[in-house]
């Protein structure tokens, strides 16, 4: 009995052991919308046995979580911030992980007459004379920042338009495009999310290939020294894992239609603290 009561203890013991090999990761809407993290996360756990359970919530919104310490890797699209969170102390280096682009979809009558146009500002210009509809994230995300920076680029600030022709959803990119397509309103979105996105109706991508629609997305260990409870050691082996050429190969490989949807460009040395 003693034996048998001995085994089962240990047994318990395992399995809880096991049940503790997971990671939190906060990451952006698009990485999940897009299905990327179905296509490389089953590789990593067969791999190393550890579960990254995905929070996917605007960058912003990421960044915040981390910095309170309720995550143990951040997956964002910000670099700006990103490297703020490390400068903070909430990180302890920030990488290139890999990168895909932004594009401004817009219905088919392009009543602002911007397909075709690769000037991303020019492009929003238009769009504010003719007061045609946009539909903004208006939630602190990744994408969110890149759009006000458009915005900034073309000389206007969308937002004293909001509620007439500029409409803010609060929302993530794939509720936000439902809504734009919804309203025949022009939105800015990775290309990624707008590959995997199922409801594209006749709205098209009318705006591509400016060098500012550039999208790079970095990742950052969350700082133990700062925040006690993270799991550092397991989140050290998705962050080596993403950035090996294994876990880029994996992020290369997710396709949608044929699509490659992230570009891989590791950057193992990183930018630490000062």
């Amino acid at each position: 009995m003693i034996r048998l009561a001995l085994l089962c203890a240990l047994l318990v013991a395992g399995d809880a052991a096991a049940g503790d090999r997971f990671i939190i990761v906060q990451s952006t809407t698009s990485t999940r919308n897009s299905g990327l993290f179905d296509r490389i996360l089953p590789i990593f756990r067969a791999k190393t046995g550890i579960e990254a359970r995905i929070v996917a919530v605007g960058t912003g919104q990421a960044i915040r979580n981390a910095a309170r310490g309720d995550g143990d890797v951040l997956l964002v699209h910000d670099r700006a911030a990103e490297e703020k969170f490390v400068a903070d102390g909430h990180g302890t280096a920030r990488f290139d992980a890999m990168y895909n682009d932004f594009v401004i979809v817009g219905p088919p009558a392009d009543p602002a007459g911007v397909a075709g146009t690769r000037d991303a500002a020019a492009a929003l210009a238009s769009i504010a004379r003719a007061r045609a509809v946009f539909a903004s994230r208006g939630d602190d995300s990744g994408t969110h920042k890149a759009e006000l920076r458009l915005w900034r680029a073309a000389g206007i600030d969308a937002r004293t338009h909001s509620g007439r022709w500029y409409r803010e959803t609060g929302s993530g990119m794939g509720a936000t495009l439902n809504t734009g397509i919804g309203m025949g309103a022009y939105v800015l979105t990775d290309r990624a999310t707008w590959i995997a996105f199922g409801n594209k109706r006749r709205h098209r991508i009318a705006v591509e290939g400016d060098p500012r629609l550039f999208n790079q997305y970095g990742i950052v260990p969350v700082s133990k020294a700062r925040h006690p409870g993270v799991r550092a050691a397991l989140a050290r082996r998705f962050v080596d894992w993403i950035l090996s050429a294994e876990g880029q190969a994996a992020i290369a490989s997710h396709r949608v239609d044929g699509k490659q949807l992230f570009f891989p460009n590791a950057e193992r040395r990183g930018r630490r603290a000062r």
